[in-house]
């Protein structure tokens, strides 16, 4: 029976990492002691949902969550610390700290270490979320104890959501664009003095001529999408945005 473990201490472990060439052992104290923490534990590094929705909207709403005094924002897996760094780099999620369990101490010690040997993972996390205020748990979100990997109470927005009910969610952009287009790159410029973040998606490297008359119904770049409305161009977008701030 799994058990929420609200109003205790976390265990205490040393985490085996690498920086590099260097092994370096971080503790429990290292990431906990005297801060704001929110932790999320899941699975298994690479696999579908933690890599297509758990990690990138932790990443997406960091910012968010450290405006509203969360310190750190660390996901942690039952794998070593070889994987764990190749999963942070194929994801990009710089905004987060990845911390492996290699070993499963910890997660055992949260009493959350389960059975995944159908699956042919052996001893895995199960996945939740915790908020942790100098190393005793103060908020957690636990996945209900059905068959297979449910994902329903342990994303970023609950979390959020639990934190700052009313904080503004940020802007889900993207902008298609070329190599060396100057509209490109006012687009760019445009959209970071604006303090919006956005996905950059380059022709030839993320998307195919096909893709953008596909999705966009157009052959010229920049194309900008926001929260799922496109925008259009570079002119577009100026346009926009001075709606949005008029």
């Amino acid at each position: 029976m799994l058990q929420d473990k609200t109003g205790q201490t976390v265990p205490q472990v040393t985490f085996h990492t690498r920086e590099g060439h260097d092994w370096v052992d971080v503790t429990t104290d290292d990431i906990f002691k005297g801060k704001t923490v929110v932790v999320f534990s899941l699975p298994g590094a690479f696999t579908p949902t933690c890599s297509s929705t758990h990690v990138p909207r932790f990443n997406q709403l960091a910012d968010v969550f450290k405006s509203h005094g969360v310190d750190d924002i660390v996901c942690m897996s039952v794998n070593d610390t070889f994987v764990m760094n190749a999963w942070q780099e194929a994801e990009k999620a710089h905004n987060i700290r990845f911390v492996p369990d290699g070993n499963g101490e910890f997660t055992e010690g949260m009493g959350l270490l389960v059975d995944k040997d159908d699956l042919g993972f052996g001893k895995r996390s199960w996945r939740y979320s915790m908020l942790v205020k100098d190393g005793v748990v103060e908020k957690m979100f636990l996945e209900p104890e059905v068959e297979g990997d449910p994902f329903g109470m342990s994303d970023a927005d609950t979390m959020l959501a639990h934190i700052a009910p009313d904080a503004p969610k940020p802007l889900n952009v993207s902008i298609f664009t070329r190599l060396g287009c100057p509209f490109c790159a006012k687009a760019k410029t445009m959209l970071q003095d604006a303090g919006i973040g956005y996905e950059e998606l380059v022709l030839n490297r993320d998307y195919s001529d096909l893709t953008l008359r596909a999705v966009a119904n157009a052959a010229s770049v920049p194309q900008i999408f926001v929260d799922g409305e496109k925008i259009g161009g570079s002119d577009d977008l100026e346009g926009w945005l001075g709606r949005r701030n008029g």
